[in-house]
């Protein structure tokens, strides 16, 4: 016996009143207001063009970007391309690696970000390997995450994000391979990959 459609509209119309009511209620007690901690780890693809489509979603709201990438050396990624010229955003790309001490003045003002309140998002793309190949110590960029300005937002991307630095983070995402061309012997393509 099928159900009247008349019926099953009713049903879903109570169905999302329930649901809605239970979104509102959410968004009412979530009264906090403060700039978060994000990380996108995992072995799938997607953690760096997720954190660009935050950059731009800032750059649209008028906030002041900084986008650091500790491994990546291109200097032709189309999200640098396009977003790295844009008003309100400094881009720098490290190539072989990255130090909170170094002689390298662009380098220094990388990590100043993290204090500079004029900052509204930081990007620090691929930071994680820095962990994982012990160039940064971890307690201390916890520590600069922790003494950022309170309005200052902060994404962290890289594979195999350490247990500290996702207990530290407000959200956490984890990207899992389920299929990639390059397995399958298809080269990495302009536009895809970079």
């Amino acid at each position: 016996m099928s159900v009247p459609d008349s019926e099953r509209g009713a049903r879903h119309a109570a169905r999302m009143q329930r649901k809605k009511a239970v979104v509102d209620g959410k968004i009412a007690a979530a009264a906090t207001e403060r700039g978060v901690l994000l990380v996108n780890t995992g072995n799938g693809k997607g953690k760096s063009s997720a954190a660009f489509g935050v950059v731009a979603r800032a750059l649209d709201h008028g906030m002041r970007v900084a986008v650091v990438q500790f491994v990546k050396a291109r200097k032709d990624t189309g999200e640098e391309a396009v977003l790295g010229r844009l008003p309100g955003i400094d881009w720098h790309v490290m190539g072989e690696g990255f130090t909170w001490e170094t002689q390298d003045a662009a380098t220094d003002a990388a990590a100043a970000y993290l204090r500079d309140p004029a900052v509204n998002l930081v990007v620090l793309d691929e930071l994680t390997y820095a962990f994982k190949y012990q160039w940064l110590p971890l307690a201390e960029v916890l520590a600069a995450f922790a003494a950022r300005p309170p309005m200052q937002h902060v994404i962290v991307t890289g594979r195999a994000a350490p247990e500290a630095l996702i207990e530290a983070a407000d959200t956490v995402t984890e990207m899992a391979m389920v299929k990639h061309a390059f397995k399958a012997g298809v080269k990495a393509m302009p536009g895809m990959e970079w």
